[in-house]
C-alpha cells in the first residue's frame, strides 16, 4: 500500500513539473521573461540535473540583461563536483553578449583545454559552440579530439562546418574521404556538393571540387572520383567531359552501361544532341545483348526526329524501316513503333497509316501497360484527325485498364482536353475539376490550368464564341500546324480585344513564336502581355518566358536578369520563382551557397 501511495505521488509530481515546464516555455515564447525565470528557478531547484532547465533560466536572465545572474548560474554549475567543461562555452557566450571579448575568448579556450584533457568531452563542448554559431571553435574541438583520439569520428560535422566557413576544398575532401569509406554516401555527398556547384564551371566552388577529384584521380585510380568527376560535369551540362569519365568507367567495371545509358538520356533532355550523338553510339557500339542495342538506336531515332528537317523526312522513314527489318515489328520494338507511328501522324500527316500501324500493334500479346501506351498514341493521332470519339473510345479503355497508373490519370485528361477541342466545354470542366483533387501533381497542375482558363472565359460570354475559337487554335497547335495556330490567335487578338481571351492567346502565341524560331514577335507578344495584363494570373508565364528568350535566344542577359529580378520581387508565390533566382543570381555571378 505505501508503495502504491509513493508511485501516486511521484506520478503527481511528475506531471506538475511537465506542466510547468509547459507553461514556463509558453511564457518565453511569449516574451513574458519574468514569469519564465520565476518558473524555470524552480524547476532547476526541483530538477538540478536538467541541464536544459538551467539553459532556459540562464537564456531568460539574458534577455532581461541580468547578465551577472546568468554569470552566477554558470559559475556554480562549473564549480560543482560533476565536470561539465559546456558550460564554458555558455560562460563564454554570457560575456560576449556583454562585448567582454576577452574573456569570453578566455572561457571559450578553457572549453577547448578540457578536450585535450579528455577527448570525449567534444560531444557536447562541440554541440555548444555550435549552438552559438561559433564555427571556427567547432572546428577546432573536433578536429583536437579527433587527433587525439583517431577512434572519433567527426568528419561528416566538419564537413558541414567547412561548408558554412567558406572552407570549401576541405569540406570537399570530407566528403570525398568520407564516401570512399562508405560507398552508399555519395549521393549524400552530392546533395551537399549541389548547395556550393552551380552550372558554371569558371564558379569557384566548381573549380576546388574538380581540383581535389583530379588530384586524387592522379595518387590512386578510384571509380569514385571519376562518378563524381561526371557527376560535377553534368551538373555544368559538359557532357562531353563527363562521357571521357563514364567510359573510364565503363572499362574498369565489366562493362557496365549504365552510366553511359543515363548519361545519353540526360544530354538528350537537355536537347545537346551534339554530344548526346556520340554517347549512343558508344552504347550501340558496345551492348552486349539485342536489347541494348536497340534501345541504343531509339535514343538515335528520338534525336533524328529533334534535328531533322522537312525536307530530309523521307530518310528518317527508311531509318525507322531497317530497324524494323532488323528487330521486327513485335512487342520488342512497341516504344520504336510508337515513335515512329507519331512521326508519321504529326510529322509526315500520314495519319491514316499510323492508325494502322497501332491497330495491328495492339493486337500483339503485350502487357497492361504496354497496350495502354499504344492505345495512348492512337487516341492522340485520332484527336490529330479530328476523330474526337473514337479518340475518346480509346482514352476510356486505358483508364480501366490500368487503373493505379498515372497512365490512367494521364487519359482522364486527355479525355477532358478532347471535350474541349470539341467544344464540349462543360463536361470538360467536370472531369478537370476531378482531376485538380486527385491526380499527379504535374497533371494536377495542367488540369487546373486548362479548368480556370474554361472557367474564367465563360463567365463573361455566355456563347463562349471566343473560347470557341481559342480551342480551335489550341487544336492546331497540338496537330502541329503551327502557322494555322498562330493565324487563328491573331484573329482572338485582332477582334476580341480587351475580353479576358487575351491575355490567353497572347501567351500562347507568343509560344508558337518561340517554336517556330520568330524570336522578335514573340517577345513583342510577352511585353504586351504584361503591358496590359501585368496584374493578371499570366503575368509570371510572361516575365519568365521573356527572361528565358532574352537569356537562351536573344542573347540579352542584362534584360534577362531585370525580368528575373522580377519574378522575384513581385512574385513571390510564382511556380517560376525558385528558377527565377537560381538564374538571376547566375547572369549576376554570384556564388550560390
Amino acid at each position: 500500500m505505501r508503495c502504491i501511495s509513493l508511485l501516486f505521488v511521484l506520478l503527481i509530481s511528475s506531471c506538475a513539473i511537465a506542466q510547468s515546464d509547459l507553461l514556463a516555455k509558453n511564457y518565453f515564447d511569449q516574451g513574458e521573461y519574468a514569469k519564465a525565470i520565476t518558473i524555470y528557478d524552480k524547476l532547476v531547484r526541483k530538477s538540478p540535473g536538467r541541464l536544459d532547465y538551467l539553459k532556459s533560466l540562464v537564456e531568460a536572465n539574458q534577455q532581461l540583461e541580468n547578465f551577472e545572474e546568468a554569470e552566477r548560474l554558470l559559475k556554480e554549475r562549473l564549480n560543482s563536483s560533476r565536470i561539465m567543461p559546456q558550460f564554458y562555452v555558455d560562460l563564454g557566450y554570457n560575456y560576449s553578449l556583454q562585448n567582454k571579448d576577452i574573456e569570453a575568448t578566455q572561457n571559450y579556450d578553457l572549453a577547448i583545454e578540457a578536450i585535450k584533457k579528455h577527448p570525449n568531452y567534444v560531444f557536447n563542448v562541440g554541440k555548444a559552440f555550435q549552438g552559438f554559431s561559433l564555427l571556427e571553435y567547432a572546428v577546432t574541438a573536433y578536429e583536437i579530439a579527433m587527433e587525439l583520439n583517431p577512434v572519433l569520428d567527426f568528419n561528416v560535422q566538419l564537413a558541414r562546418l567547412y561548408g558554412e566557413l567558406g572552407r570549401l576544398e576541405e569540406m570537399f575532401l570530407n566528403y570525398v574521404d568520407l564516401t570512399e569509406k562508405n560507398p552508399s554516401g555519395k549521393g549524400i555527398a552530392q546533395r551537399n556538393f549541389s548547395l556550393y556547384i552551380t552550372e558554371t564551371p569558371s564558379n569557384e566552388a566548381n573549380i576546388l571540387l574538380k581540383k581535389v577529384l583530379l588530384q586524387k584521380l592522379q595518387k590512386e585510380p578510384n571509380i569514385l572520383y571519376n562518378e563524381l568527376l561526371s557527376w560535377l560535369f553534368i551538373q555544368q551540362k559538359e557532357y562531353k567531359k563527363a562521357f571521357t569519365q563514364e567510359k573510364a568507367i565503363y572499362k574498369r567495371t565489366d562493362e557496365d552501361m549504365r552510366g553511359i545509358g543515363d548519361l545519353a538520356l540526360i544530354a538528350i533532355a537537355e536537347e545537346d544532341y551534339k554530344n548526346a550523338v556520340p554517347i549512343v553510339n558508344f552504347l550501340v557500339e558496345n551492348s552486349s545483348t539485342p536489347e541494348s542495342k536497340l534501345k541504343g538506336h531509339q535514343y538515335l531515332m528520338k534525336i533524328a526526329l529533334k534535328t531533322t528537317s522537312e525536307e530530309n523526312y523521307d530518310k528518317v522513314q527508311k531509318q525507322f524501316e531497317e530497324l524494323f527489318e532488323t528487330y521486327g515489328r513485335g512487342r520488342t520494338t512497341y516504344l520504336l513503333q510508337i515513335d515512329y507511328s507519331h512521326f508519321l501522324a504529326f510529322q509526315m500527316d500520314k495519319k491514316g497509316e499510323a492508325i494502322a500501324n497501332l491497330k495491328t500493334l495492339a493486337k500483339e500479346k503485350l502487357t497492361s501497360y504496354q497496350e495502354a501506351r499504344v492505345k495512348m498514341e492512337l487516341a492522340d493521332i485520332l484527336v490529330n484527325d479530328e476523330k474526337f470519339n473514337q479518340a475518346l473510345i480509346y482514352y476510356s479503355q486505358i483508364q480501366k485498364k490500368v487503373q493505379s497508373n498515372v497512365l490512367a490519370q494521364e487519359a482522364r485528361f486527355k479525355v477532358a482536353q478532347t471535350s474541349y477541342f470539341k467544344g464540349d466545354f462543360q463536361w470538360a470542366q467536370i472531369q478537370l475539376d476531378v482531376l485538380r483533387k486527385s491526380a499527379s501533381q504535374l497533371i494536377a497542375n495542367d488540369a487546373m490550368e486548362l479548368s480556370l482558363m474554361i472557367r474564367d472565359n465563360s463567365l463573361e460570354d455566355s456563347t463562349q464564341t471566343a473560347l470557341r475559337k481559342y480551342a480551335k487554335a489550341d487544336l492546331m497547335s497540338f496537330q502541329n500546324k503551327n502557322a494555322k495556330a498562330i493565324d487563328a490567335l491573331d484573329d482572338i487578338i485582332t477582334n476580341h480585344k480587351g475580353e479576358k481571351i487575351e491575355d490567353e492567346a497572347l501567351l500562347k502565341q507568343g509560344e508558337l513564336f518561340e517554336k517556330t524560331e520568330d524570336y522578335t514577335k514573340a517577345e513583342t507578344n510577352y511585353l504586351k502581355l504584361i503591358e496590359f495584363y501585368g496584374e493578371d494570373i499570366l503575368a509570371d508565364d510572361a516575365y519568365y518566358r521573356l527572361a528565358k528568350l532574352y537569356e537562351n535566344k536573344l542573347g540579352q542577359t542584362e534584360k534577362a536578369k531585370q525580368y528575373y529580378e522580377q519574378i522575384i520581387f513581385e512574385f513571390a508565390d510564382s511556380i517560376y520563382f525558385v528558377d527565377a533566382r537560381k538564374r538571376y543570381r547566375l547572369l549576376r555571378g554570384d556564388e550560390i551557397n
